[in-house]
Order: structure tokens, then C-alpha cells, then sequence
């Protein structure tokens, strides 16, 4: 098995990559029993998560990554708490967030049952 903190690592930049170029397609990551608290706001389900994410009202970000950390979890699984940077569109300052996942092993892939993001001003 692979070391957990490269586990992580490949996930969020794909997770991101995927984020920047076309949210639709995060689909696969997400079940009916996933959860995403996004600013504090609840969505549970594939549906409803990736509805909110497709509805974020920018066409452009990037995500700067300043820090990653990883932790084995219940079954096999990884929590992994990233802290970082969002450009979006066109603006030049930029936004810091924080994005909590928790991934659930299946068949030599993970899936996301818990995603939590929340931006940090101050």
C-alpha cells in the first residue's frame, strides 16, 4: 500500500485539477451517502454536492496548496485537512481556505464521505 501522505497528495491534486477545469466531473468522487458542508451549509448526496459546487458563481480558480496533512482512518480510510489560497477569476488577491476530506477505500480507489470547506478571512 502506498504511504498514506502520498495517497493524500495525489488525491487533492487531482481533486483540485478537476476543480479548476470542470466541477461536473467530480461526480465519481462523491455517493449518496456523502456530506458537504460548504461555508457552514449542509448537502448530502451526490446530487446535491455536485449541484453546489457547479453553482459556485466564478469560472476561474486556482488553488494554491500551503500546507497537507494526512491521518490513517476508521476501515482503512484518510482524513486530510488542506490549507491554502484560491484565486478566483480575474481577482489578484488572494482568498485563504481550509478543505477537510474524508476518504473511503473502494476497490483500490477512494471516494469522499465527508467534505467540509470554509474560507478564512482576517
Amino acid at each position: 500500500m502506498a504511504d498514506l501522505n502520498t495517497l493524500a497528495s495525489q488525491f487533492v491534486q487531482y481533486y483540485y485539477q478537476v476543480f479548476q477545469s470542470d466541477r461536473s466531473n467530480l461526480k465519481p468522487l462523491y455517493r449518496d451517502d456523502s456530506m458537504l458542508t460548504f461555508e457552514g451549509a449542509p448537502f448530502k448526496g451526490v446530487n446535491d454536492i455536485i449541484g453546489k459546487l457547479t453553482s459556485l458563481p466564478f469560472q476561474q480558480v486556482a488553488h494554491r496548496i500551503a500546507t497537507l496533512d494526512a491521518q490513517p482512518s476508521i476501515n482503512n480510510g484518510i482524513i486530510v485537512m488542506v490549507t491554502g489560497e484560491l484565486l478566483i477569476d480575474q481577482e489578484t488577491n488572494a482568498t485563504r481556505f481550509s478543505q477537510a476530506f474524508q476518504l473511503i477505500p473502494d476497490s483500490g480507489n477512494y471516494w469522499v464521505l465527508n467534505d467540509v470547506f470554509r474560507l478564512n478571512y482576517g
